[in-house]
């Protein structure tokens, strides 16, 4: 029996020998850069976001999330439902998980149990990915309009005040 443990134990000491020195003759780096929006940036895209729906007549609520989808600024203007907090954020997550305007997404996921039913992902317009130099850095998502048309429209609105910015941006 010991000796068995003590084979056992050599085994996955050379395991875990050899996986150690593989990490370190690879060519990854021990430490990755990851590029996240300023709170600046994140400020400007729902504040305009706002403003293009005011333009529009409609109070809404806003929701910017950086890229592992955590609310990085919300926004809710003051006649905007208490509910269109929520669904802001679900279609920024959703945006930004998927790097693809939720609208493009509407319908694409129809069976019962898709993707559409995981927690936090909404299939509804208003949710746009907000991307720097090709990479997804953020998600926001507009939500309280009378249409998920317009909703993405004010967050499209968002991201092109930034647009510039983020595609001069240093990585």
């Amino acid at each position: 029996m010991k000796t068995k443990l003590s084979k056992s134990l050599m085994f996955v000491s050379a395991l875990a020998a050899s996986g150690i020195a593989g990490a370190q003759g690879s060519d990854q780096p021990v430490m990755v850069e990851i590029k996240k929006l300023s709170m600046d940036t994140a400020l400007t895209i729902a504040k305009t976001a706002i403003d293009a729906c005011r333009e529009e007549g409609v109070h809404v609520s806003v929701t910017v999330v950086d890229r592992g989808g955590h609310p990085q600024v919300v926004l809710r203007d003051v006649l905007a439902m208490d509910l269109s907090l929520e669904v802001s954020y679900r279609k920024a997550y959703t945006a930004m998980t998927f790097t693809s305007p939720t609208s493009a997404l509407e319908g694409r996921f129809t069976g019962p149990f898709s993707v559409g039913k995981v927690d936090n992902v909404l299939l509804s317009a208003g949710g746009v990915p907000i991307q720097a130099s090709g990479e997804t850095v953020g998600g926001v998502g507009v939500s309280g309009a009378p249409s998920g048309e317009t909703d993405e429209m004010c967050a499209q609105a968002g991201v092109a005040a930034v647009e510039m910015d983020l595609e001069m941006a240093s990585f």
